[in-house]
Parts: C-alpha cells; structure tokens; sequence
C-alpha cells in the first residue's frame, strides 16, 4: 500500500516526527534508516486508527495482531519493525507519555545468517578492467571500481567523497559513515594511482569548465547518484561476463573476504570497514570457511 494512502491521525504523526528528529540529533542515522522508521510507524498507526485507537495507546496484543497480519514479509523485515517499534515506545517512555513498553516482552523472530556475496580475486580483476579507460567515462568507472574495493568502502562513502577528503601524497581517504563517524582509511596502490590520473585529467574534461566538490561526478559535472553506480556495476559485470549477482556493495563485501583469507586479523578488517562492533565483521569468517568447505569438496580426493 502507498504511504499516501494510509490514514493517521495528526497527534501520531506528530509524535513520530519528534521521534524521527530525536533518533537523528542522537546517532546520525542515515536518511534511508529513519525513512523505514517512520514508514514501518506510519503502517502501524494506520493500523490502530482503523480500530479507533491511536499508536501510543498500542497494547502488546495490539502489536502482535499487527504482526500476525504481516506474515507474508521475511522474518528479517519482521524484526526490523519490531525493532523500530522498542525503540519508539522505549522513546515515549523516557518522554512520560506511557507507563511501559508493549514491545518488551515480544520475541524477535528467528532470522538464519545470510552470508554475503562475494566475487573471487580474479572475477574482481574481470571487473575492474571492463571499463573502456580510454574515455573519460571509462576513467571515472575503473578509477570508482579501484576506490571502492581499494578501501572497502560503502556505496554511500564512495559517492559522497569529496575532493579534499583523498590524500594521494599519504594514500588515504577521510569518510563519514554510519553514525556520521568519521575515520581515516589507507587506500590501495592501483586506487591511489587512478585517482590520480582521474583527477589530472579524465575529471576536468568531465567537468569542462563547471566547478565541483565531489570527486565522483557524471557527464553533466553533478553527483554520481547510488543508483546510477549500481547500473554501471550491471552494466560491466555484463561486460565481464560474470553470472553471480552483483551489487556495489559485493567489491566491499569482496575486499573484506580477501583480506581475511590472506591472513589479515579481524580487528584491523573491523577498522578498515567502519564497524562499530566486532560481531559486524565476524560474518566474514563463515564466508570464508564456506570457501574453504567449497575448495575442499571440489579438490580433495575424499571431499
């Protein structure tokens, strides 16, 4: 259903967007995060007002019928909600607006471990050599590609470089990430080497005669937007003939998985991604004794 047409009351509306302001001047979530709060809210206090109640008069079994009647989503959106809906009851708590939490009691539902998907040293060198360099357009793409498995970037990171956050002279790159962190990141010989070259040359043309802060710009000198960068991933895994499904953030994915299979320690991963908890980075164990299990099945005489 379009969040247009869901129905709720000023007073709940209100009361999310003080939530939604909260969260924001507390952790510095991105846009994208506080969008699926305040959807997944909106849904819920649609919901009550079909029943003459208002959100914040929401019981437990109020939020488990709601629940109940989303059993069609993934068990992974399902505790998305279910975490937003603590955190926003938690919040009209610490407010005096309710004497306690409906949610503290409900379960999260079992979510299994999806092991993220990763591209093989070579199929990463496939792809990174697909871009036509000999265009400036196919500059920028290569020198994009370097950057982001590079450094081990997100998607969100690589865009939003400015300029006068690359350092060639040391080779490292200053990012804000989740959380408006800010960290410092070394990056790789042939990325530091492509920025270069991108910036002397293949980005003033691009430029003509504009001016611009942001490193990774399009042919018309604006920001190259997440979307369009995924659409060129596409474009040049076509190229490289690479059949598994990619997106931009499979090369950070990808970075992490070959740094730990070449025997780099977990806590210096930890730092190079921006994880504010080691558990984030603990994923890419299991992807890489997955490799393993697959090496040893298809090469081992008794695999």
């Amino acid at each position: 259903m379009d969040r247009k047409q869901l129905d709720v009351s000023s007073s709940d509306a209100g009361l999310i967007d003080q939530f939604i302001d909260a969260v924001w001047s507390e952790s510095g979530l991105s846009e994208q995060t506080l969008e699926a709060y305040r959807s997944d809210l909106i849904h819920l206090a649609s919901w009550q007002k079909k029943k003459g109640e208002s959100l914040l008069s929401s019981s437990r079994s109020d939020i488990l019928d709601y629940l109940a009647s989303r059993v069609l989503l993934s068990p992974r959106t399902v505790s998305r909600q279910l975490s937003t809906f603590r955190r926003y009851f938690r919040f009209c708590l610490a407010e005096s607006l309710i004497q306690s939490v409906p949610t503290e009691n409900i379960d999260f539902p079992y979510v299994g471990r999806v092991l993220p998907t990763s591209l093989s040293e070579e199929e990463v060198e496939r792809l990174i050599l697909a871009p036509d360099t000999e265009t400036a357009i196919g500059c920028r793409d290569r020198t994009m590609f370097e950057t982001l498995y590079g450094a081990g970037l997100r998607v969100s990171e690589l865009i939003g470089l400015s300029v006068n956050s690359v350092n060639l002279e040391y080779g490292w790159v200053r990012l804000t990430g989740k959380g408006a962190r800010e960290r410092l990141v070394p990056l790789g010989e042939y990325a530091v080497e492509w920025i270069g070259v991108y910036m002397n040359s293949c980005r003033t043309k691009m430029l003509k005669r504009k001016v611009s802060d942001d490193l990774f710009i399009t042919a018309r000198g604006k920001r190259m937007t997440r979307q369009a960068f995924w659409l060129n991933v596409r474009k040049y895994c076509s190229k490289a003939e690479i059949d598994a499904e990619v997106s931009p953030h499979t090369l950070r994915h990808s970075f992490a998985t070959h740094l730990l299979n070449n025997g780099t320690d977990l806590r210096t991963i930890q730092q190079l991604l921006g994880h504010a908890d080691l558990s984030t980075t603990q994923i890419y164990t299991h992807v890489s004794k997955h490799r393993l299990s697959e090496l040893l099945r298809r090469h081992h005489p008794r695999g």
